[in-house]
Parts: structure tokens; C-alpha cells; sequence
């Protein structure tokens, strides 16, 4: 079975980094990261203004 890990991220996507970030020390802190993060978006971009955009991350890990 695979782990993984996941964040919800609040704001435009161009500022996800830091998000990411905690994430990837969230994993490493607990085991190591594999694969390349995934996104799940929960906001309709067309109608919500992005400093209210919400994204989960998910990240698989070991």
C-alpha cells in the first residue's frame, strides 16, 4: 500500500511554493518522498477569486 502525504493550499497557484515546501519536510522528517506531487483543485477558478482558490497537494511518500 502506498502512502502519502497532502496539504490544503489557500491562495493562487504561483504561490504554492512554501506550501510545498512544508510538505516536503512534513515527509522527510517522517520518511522520504517518491514520485512527484499531485494537485487536487477544489475551487472554481472561474467564479472565486484566487486568493481564495483552494488546492490540495498530495505527495507519495515512504
Amino acid at each position: 500500500m502506498k502512502s502519502r502525504a497532502q496539504v490544503l493550499h489557500v491562495g493562487p497557484f504561483d504561490e504554492e511554493g512554501p506550501t510545498i515546501e512544508r510538505l516536503h519536510a512534513f515527509i522527510t522528517e517522517r520518511g522520504e518522498l517518491t514520485g512527484k506531487h499531485h494537485e487536487i483543485y477544489l475551487s472554481d477558478i472561474r467564479r472565486a477569486a484566487p486568493e481564495r482558490w483552494k488546492t490540495i497537494l498530495r505527495q507519495p511518500m515512504r
